[in-house]
Parts: C-alpha cells; structure tokens; sequence
C-alpha cells in the first residue's frame, strides 16, 4: 500500500510519497547517469526484455533492491513521479512490466510530466503490465496508477491492464491510495482489496492535510502523520497502522510498513530532493538528493545487516517499536531540530543526516517493553526472525 499527493501551484509543484512494502524488503537510494544507448539494444526490465531508448536521462530513484524498477524517483528535467498499487478485474500478464518499471522508464524517457503520461501509455499498449510484485508473497500482482509532477503540473494516470484514464491537475491538491479515481475505470474495481486496505480512509486523510501544506518541510510532516489525534500509531491484528499516511506493519491480512519516503519540490527556479531512505518518516529524517551528485548508501537485502542506510536506522525503528513508542523525549527533539537545520543547509544536509543517526543508532540498545500487545510481539518476533535468514529475493543491479 502507499500515500502519493501533489500540491499544483502557481509558484510550482510540490510532490509527496510514502511507499508501503514488506517490513524486510529494503530500499535503496540510487543515482543513475544519463546515457546514450546503441541503436537496436535491448532492455532487462524486472521480467522482461523491450527496446532500449536512444538516451535516458539522468535520475534518482528509491528502489526496492531486487527490482529493476523504482517506488519513486525523480529525473534531471524536474519530472518526479510515484505509483500505486491498484485493484481491479483485468489482464495481467506473467512477464508483464510491473509498475515500478513503468516508473523508471517514464523517468528515463521522458522530459515532462505529459511526456511521461505518453510514455507509459505507450509502453503499456505495446508490453501490457503484470509481473510478480510482491516480496513476502511472491505471486503479488497488482494494476497501477501514478502522480507525475513536473515544474508546472502534475497528472494522475490510471490503468487496469493496457486500458488508462489520464487527469490533468493545474491548481489544488490531489492524492492517491491504492484506489481507482476514474468512474469509468472504478466499474472493475475489487472493491474488497480497497476496503481491506483502508483506501478511501487514508486518501481522505492525505488529502485533508495536503491542503495545508506550503513547504517541503509541510509534506514531510504528513507523511509522518498517524491519523487525526495520533501522536504515535494505533494498531489492530487485522491491518496492522493502516489507515493514515505513516504506515506500520502488524496486521495478519494487511502486513505492510512504510519502508521509503520521498518529497519533491519543483519550480522554475530550481528543484529540490528529498528522502529518507529508510522506513518510517515518523522516526526518519529527510536527506537532500542532488540529481547529479551520487552517494553511497550500501546495498541492502531482505537480510539484515549493520552497513546500509537502510538496515542501520531500521534497528533504530525496531528498538522504538520494541520499546512500545518510547523514545526518549530528546530523541523527537532531536530529529525535529535536525529536520529544520537540514531544509535549511541545502547538500550539506546529507552530512547532518549522517550525523543525526550515528548519534542515535545506539537507541537500538534500549530493552524491549511488555507494553505491546502479545499478538504484536509475536508478530514482530516473527519479522525479525526472517531478517536473519537469507533474503527471499536476490540484490539487482541497478542497471
């Protein structure tokens, strides 16, 4: 599940995503040049293979590791886009590009969000979409529906096999979560799914607080929001925090976390990037991405390990978690002061960044409590369990 808004603007576009996978399924940050590309080359997609573009821009992307494709990213044009997942009775085909692949080639082949818009419709009249999508469940398979923004719009797209509605946004607030829009594409809708995944509520959510966002600073503090009163999220055995924004796995139906988080802010005078790159913005703080300038983050599996940016703050989350949300009052603090010191630092932000979690990595120290539910502990037990056992997929290479 995930929570993707845009805020359209005469001044410029903000764009907002929290990406809602596997508990164990890292992320990663990664830089991707642009390229020039040999007539008649061909491209390895996630399960398939279609015509290389002449030239493909340069990008960042927050990428599930195995997956060729991306949850979110944005391009050297000011172009950024998010997908969801989707419900709905359609074609999906075994080797089909999956969402995430869409995605990326929008981003490496387009130069605004219109463009992109073609571009993914293109690619799906010609290659339909499907795939495996899933981590823990392997055979997951979903439709998809996606934000682009760039410096002066942003488009909704929505598709149910190769068939799409397309919405131009020029002013206001939109948000999407893991529903269809389209009164004509809404009629195959698995209305079921949507209910278990608590679509309308968290979009209604996204939406009300979109609505009063500003900054760049403004979106992050939604995307860390847990609901109307919530100071830290509420929990049920069926679906887990999922209903708002910031999402926690413990749910046996619905086992999703919010694993990577992204804000962009797009204008003529200049774009600006931002992600955690790990999960739970609640706990996280937002690093500043430069296009053009790659860092390094390890390379994180489905196996936990104490090198990648990913698996190091996620000890963090887990000792919080553990610890039944009782982080000591310095640490919100903290992050809150260091949040507004790194908006305000422009690159050097990343340093502050690193910084900030060297300095609370040692949190993970902190004594699990009884103070969660026995259903939850065990459940967590569980996920944590897995994280020491080989990953249940293999690392891809970005390229």
């Amino acid at each position: 599940m995930c929570d993707t808004f845009v805020v359209v603007r005469p001044d410029g576009v903000i764009f907002a995503k929290n990406s809602d996978r596997d508990p164990n399924e890292a992320q990663r940050l990664e830089w991707i040049a642009a390229r020039e590309h040999a007539a008649g080359s061909t491209l390895r997609c996630t399960w398939t293979s279609i015509p290389q573009a002449m030239r493909t821009n340069a990008m960042v992307l927050s990428r599930p590791y195995w997956m060729w494709g991306a949850e979110m990213g944005a391009n050297e044009h000011g172009v950024a886009i998010g997908n969801e997942a989707v419900f709905a009775r359609g074609e999906l085909l075994a080797d089909g590009l999956t969402g995430m692949d869409l995605l990326r080639l929008a981003l490496e082949r387009a130069s605004s969000a219109a463009g992109a818009v073609d571009v993914i419709r293109e690619l799906l009249a010609c290659h339909g979409q499907g795939g495996q999508a899933g981590y823990a469940k392997a055979d997951f398979r979903y439709h998809n529906s996606f934000l682009i923004a760039d410096r002066g719009e942003a488009w909704l797209l929505e598709s149910v096999g190769r068939d799409t509605e397309a919405e131009r946004i020029v002013t206001g607030t939109r948000a999407i979560s893991n529903e269809l829009q389209s009164p004509r594409l809404r009629r195959h809708a698995k209305r079921l799914h949507g209910l278990l995944a608590r679509a309308a509520r968290r979009r209604k959510r996204s939406e009300c607080l979109a609505a009063t966002v500003n900054t760049a600073g403004d979106a992050m503090r939604v995307l860390a929001d847990h609901g109307e009163g919530n100071a830290r999220p509420r929990f049920n055995r069926w679906t887990g925090a999922l209903g708002a924004p910031c999402v926690h796995a413990g749910g046996w139906l619905a086992a999703t976390q919010t694993t990577g988080s992204w804000v962009s802010q797009l204008s003529a005078a200049g774009d600006r990037h931002w992600a955690t790159g790990t999960s739970s913005p609640c706990i996280s703080v937002f690093r500043p991405l430069e296009i053009q300038r790659p860092r390094q983050t390890g390379m994180p599996t489905g196996q936990r390990d104490g090198l990648s940016l990913w698996w190091r703050h996620e000890a963090l989350h887990r000792a919080i978690h553990a610890a039944g949300w009782e982080a000591p009052d310095s640490f919100r603090a903290d992050r809150e002061r260091v949040q507004a010191a790194i908006l305000q630092a422009g690159d050097e932000g990343w340093t502050i960044a690193e910084d900030w979690l060297e300095r609370w990595e040692n949190i993970s120290r902190m004594a699990p409590r009884a103070s969660r539910p026995r259903w939850l502990q065990r459940y967590w037990q569980s996920i944590v369990e897995d994280a020491e056992k080989p990953a249940l997929r293999t690392w891809r290479d970005p390229d």
